[in-house]
């Protein structure tokens, strides 16, 4: 088949490589790509927005199938558009992808139907959620309903920086029209985990587990991003939490959308926390693979890609079932100087060559300059997969991989999976 992937990031170069491992794959095509993509895939000059030129693209150039990376296009009604002109897409439509597009709507179905997540309240006037905040106990998690890539959510520790958020949000308009209504829910303590599922209608086929770090600091600390590193399997915690996630929350609300007449048909992403009881609980929803829990979890796929994908878009996903390979992967992101809030663009990357002796270097921020060099485009440049035997192994493999990529100002986390190797199992 002919294969059009739509973004540009690390999980779209993760896309395209796991498709090129497909015998069933002719040729992958990205839209727009970036300078690793480039390398593997024809990459075309279209923007992720323009629907109709994507359309257009498709059908003069026979793609029989487009996979759609990006949450902005999804919550637009990109698949809408395009199954108006008779392609196949993989990624919800409008309707289901709402579940990432709205947090008020994503907290209200779990409520509906009492799926486990942090009690909450929402709010579309400052000064009534200003009176809530502050009658809450500390810290409080305040997230803007709509998408703000990634950076929507703030964990604030002190009422001035509640009431600050609220003034941000509400008021000055950081996020846009996406903080014009909020979210205000309990701080939950515990593990983070993240489950991937293919879901096409009640049907679910859930992948390995990942666990992200978003803190941009070692320690989890400083501000939120949209993801400095994940690693995967998760040795901490035990399967039956793992299962019980599967059967409390990922198949119920599958059941849920359907029930509400918006059948999801896609990869659902679940962000959870475990919580010191060892329940889990819904943090978010995504209706798109996650950035970077991809990066780690498709390498570990021994299932063929493609087929999984053709599968959710004809609706024959009970017949799949999943292979995972048992070695581990961990992915290191590197960023540029000033991400998350103002990232430096232009510094030339080297080193990528001998960073791929030891790692899958997965492009995210990049681009070629006049003079052909690979030079950063964005917050979050590269995520360097390393993989072994287990996470340790994957660990080392993939820091050694780091220590070989240098541009100005680089910055990474230095203990993504350490909190896996303690030891200490939950559950």
């Amino acid at each position: 088949m002919r294969v059009l992937v739509i973004g540009s990031g690390g999980r779209e170069h993760t896309l395209v490589w796991s498709l090129l491992q497909s015998d069933q794959v002719r040729e992958v095509i990205c839209a727009p790509g970036n300078a690793g993509i480039a390398e593997m895939a024809e990459c075309v000059d279209i923007a992720v927005s323009d629907f109709d030129g994507i359309a257009e693209y498709a059908l003069e150039t026979g793609v029989e199938l487009v996979v759609v990376g990006p949450d902005d296009p999804l919550a637009a009604g990109i698949t809408d558009v395009l199954e108006s002109h008779g392609l196949r897409v993989f990624g919800p439509n409008k309707a289901a992808a709402e579940i990432e597009g709205s947090k008020v709507f994503m907290k209200h179905l779990l409520r509906k139907y009492e799926i486990p997540t942090a009690a909450y309240e929402t709010f579309d006037d400052v000064d009534t959620a200003l009176a809530y905040v502050r009658q809450q106990a500390l810290p409080i998690v305040i997230k803007a309903d709509g998408l703000a890539a990634g950076k929507g959510v703030i964990i604030a520790q002190t009422m001035s920086e509640a009431e600050q958020t609220l003034q941000d949000m509400m008021i000055d308009g950081k996020f846009g029209a996406s903080g014009s209504r909020i979210v205000i829910e309990e701080f939950m303590q515990g593990q983070e985990m993240s489950i991937l599922a293919f879901v096409d209608g009640e049907t679910v086929r859930a992948c390995v587990p990942a666990q992200d770090h978003k803190p941009i600091f070692d320690g989890d600390r400083g501000p939120n991003t949209g993801g400095m590193g994940t690693y995967s399997p998760l040795p901490h915690i035990s399967d039956s939490i793992v299962e019980e996630a599967i059967r409390t929350i990922i198949e119920p609300t599958a059941k849920a959308m359907v029930a509400e007449g918006r059948p999801f048909k896609g990869i659902l992403f679940a962000g959870l926390m475990i919580t010191p009881q060892g329940k889990p609980k819904v943090v978010e929803f995504n209706a798109r693979f996650g950035d970077p829990e991809t990066q780690v979890v498709l390498p570990r796929l021994k299932t063929d890609l493609l087929s999984v994908f053709n599968a959710v878009v004809d609706g024959t996903l009970e017949q799949v079932e999943l292979e995972w390979d048992q070695e581990a992967a961990v992915c290191v992101i590197i960023a540029a100087e000033g991400y998350p809030n103002t990232p430096r663009k232009g510094d030339v990357i080297t080193g990528l060559e001998a960073a791929a002796q030891h790692a899958l270097v997965f492009h995210a921020g990049t681009k070629r300059n006049g003079e052909g060099q690979v030079v950063t485009n964005g917050g979050r440049v590269l995520g360097i997969v390393g993989r072994g035997g287990d996470v340790r192994a994957a660990q080392q493999a993939a820091y050694k991989a780091v220590q070989a990529v240098s541009f100005q100002g680089m910055q990474y986390r230095k203990d993504i999976a350490e909190k896996s190797l303690n030891g200490v199992v939950i559950g």
